[in-house]
């Protein structure tokens, strides 16, 4: 049977700067646990703390710029129109140091506090 989404639930999101998370599927807003859908908004000058995560997640850029750093200091920018996947276990770093900027996540499985594994 179909899942119809009304509408999203509004997550805290960690970092510096308040952040809008709209997630549309996922643990809170649906209460799938295989997969978390979100759309997210954050502000220039938004970083989150590092984080080694126990899911893989897919980002799609719809507006700005996203910066991610790895655990050897490369700094991956992706831009609007762009992708990336990171991968269960690396550990990454997400940030909008330049401009607002728009973009998708999903996570397979979902995203959950417990298993994001952020730094202190």
């Amino acid at each position: 049977m179909p899942i119809k989404i009304n509408e999203p639930t509004i997550i805290e999101a960690a970092g510096n700067k308040p952040k809008i998370i709209r997630e549309y599927f996922g643990r809170v807003n649906s209460n799938t646990s295989d997969v978390s859908i979100a759309k997210m908004k954050s502000p220039a000058g938004w970083v989150e703390p590092g984080q080694r995560p126990e899911f893989d997640e897919y980002t799609i850029v719809l507006n700005g710029e996203l910066q991610v750093r790895t655990e050897d200091e490369k700094i991956i920018i992706v831009k609007s129109g762009e992708a990336i996947k990171t991968s269960k276990g690396e550990w990454i770093q997400y940030s909008t140091p330049n401009i607002e900027t728009e973009y998708i996540a999903v996570c397979l499985p979902a995203f959950s506090p417990g298993t994001v594994h952020r730094d202190e």
